[in-house]
């Protein structure tokens, strides 16, 4: 099991969707900034999605207990979470105000944090496996196969790496830019502390390499902003004779606006998606332009979520990439934010989406084409060689 500071989903994860089909900055604020791939006024888009009683009353509710928490000099944040509890939403969650801001930085392609991915061996140790230049960490001159020991004097060995991952983040104090953190760490037989200060890094999410035979992989590990731009250059940058492999394992989501671009690389216009927010229904399409000719698989598994899942669906159900993996997550809701009085965050579902061919994704997931066996860029090269014979 692997990690990074870079995409550790706020402590609330368990009760909510961070990093996933994130229409809380699409609907309201993308049709504002241009962001939003249909054309209607910010205004228009709220009041479609304020919605009939059943979802207002929901939002309401978690207000009120909120509200009325802070009255009787109790947290607000406890009462929420316990609304939404009750509410049945299985993707509801309430994140403090820190939480949502760095959520917000995520998709916006920021984090805070030092600058480090890591591992926990079969051992229970903590090995670090990436250093991102320019970060706290490299200027440290913290290395890959370093071990990571302790973290602010906290034993390290053995948690799971999202937790470690949380602990360098200092996700428990909403840990700003500039907090230190000291780090526990060994190499070969020489141990040593090391205090670093938080920084507010860019994520690289899309990363590109080659196979042999002119395979280009596409890894895209979230959505964020400039996503759907990276893949574009990418496919335009490829050999031509070659297929791509679009890797979309572990992908837990982001942008739909990126998921979009990101389909419209490989599409020539046409729709992507339907979906309903309390009731209204509305459908996001492709830009026309992409490149149609090229082999193309798409990697996925269990872990490959909600805007990833609706980019899969896509260009399975528009015959444009063989999909090959297992089964994905089956997170086809969408949730809309409520603010409340101390600063948190609530956010509540408010409608789900389908595949072009109408596929419901929620609580289902998308059935490969082909699975994708011990080595799956193997397998996803050896079709692609096939498509391109046939092609």
């Amino acid at each position: 099991m692997s990690g990074r500071d870079l995409f550790c989903q706020p402590r609330r994860f368990r009760r909510g969707a961070a990093l996933t089909l994130v229409f809380a900055g699409v609907l309201v604020t993308g049709a504002a900034t241009g962001s939003f791939p249909e054309t209607e006024p910010a205004a228009s888009v709220r009041r479609a999605t304020a919605g009939p009683a059943p979802t207002a009353s929901r939002h309401e509710d978690v207000q009120k207990a909120a509200a009325d928490a802070m009255a009787d000099g109790k947290s607000p944040m406890d009462a929420a979470e316990q609304a939404v509890s009750r509410s049945g939403d299985r993707w509801g969650a309430v994140y403090s105000e820190g939480e949502y801001q760095e959520f917000q930085e995520a998709l916006d392609g920021r984090y805070t944090g030092v600058g480090l991915w890591a591992r926990r061996e079969l051992d229970g140790r903590i090995e670090v496996t990436k250093v991102q230049p320019g970060s706290p960490a490299a200027e440290a001159g913290i290395r890959k196969g370093d071990r990571l020991r302790s973290v602010d004097g906290g034993k390290v060995d053995g948690r799971p790496v999202t937790e470690v991952v949380s602990l360098l983040r200092g996700d428990a104090d909403d840990a700003s830019a500039g907090t230190p953190v000291t780090l526990g760490l060994q190499r070969g037989t020489r141990a040593w502390t090391e205090t670093l200060r938080r920084a507010s890094l860019s994520t690289d999410s899309v990363t590109v390499r080659r196979l042999p035979g002119g395979v280009t992989v596409i890894r895209i590990a979230a959505f964020t902003k400039g996503s759907g731009d990276a893949v574009r250059a990418a496919v335009r940058q490829a050999p031509a004779d070659g297929g791509v492999v679009l890797d979309l394992r572990g992908n837990s989501g982001g942008l739909v606006t990126e998921a979009v671009e990101t389909a419209s690389a490989f599409l020539d216009g046409g729709l992507v998606a339907t979906y309903d927010v309390d009731g209204a229904q509305r459908s996001l399409h492709a830009e026309p332009g992409g490149d149609t000719d090229r082999p193309l698989v798409a990697l996925v598994d269990g872990g490959t979520m909600s805007a990833a899942e609706m980019l899969t669906g896509a260009l399975q159900d528009r015959g444009r990439a063989v999909v090959i993996g297992s089964r994905t997550f089956g997170k086809g809701s969408i949730q809309m934010p409520t603010d409340l009085p101390d600063g948190s965050v609530a956010e509540l579902t408010v409608g789900h989406y389908r595949t072009p061919s109408g596929h419901a994704v929620d609580g289902r997931g998308i059935t490969p084409d082909l699975d994708s066996g011990p080595d799956a860029l193997r397998r996803a090269a050896t079709v692609l060689t096939g498509l391109g014979d046939a092609s």
